[in-house]
């Protein structure tokens, strides 16, 4: 499942520590927007590190997730292009 995650964090210090943490998860699209292709058990393990790194009365983050047929619908202008799945990884 693809899972689309933003944030609006005032703390420097808080918002590069969940920056780290989603790097864990997934791709960086833009400054605070992440996109990340997760099964059912990493995209809870995500949640609870996102849950874990903010303050929620001083944070907002928002994670949608986004379902095949939505993902089809979605519209890119200028650079860059939908995270897609791998087909080979090195490790």
């Amino acid at each position: 499942m693809l899972y689309l995650v933003t944030y609006d964090i005032p703390d420097d210090n808080r918002r590069l520590r969940l920056a780290k943490a989603l790097k864990d998860f997934g791709e960086r699209v833009q400054y605070s927007v992440f996109e990340c292709l997760l099964d059912e058990k990493l995209a809870g393990a995500m949640l609870e590190r996102v849950k874990k790194e903010i303050h929620e009365d001083e944070d907002r983050v928002r994670v949608y997730q986004l379902c095949e047929g939505c993902k089809k619908t979605v519209k890119i202008f200028g650079e860059g292009m939908l995270t897609e799945d791998q087909d080979v990884y090195i490790v």
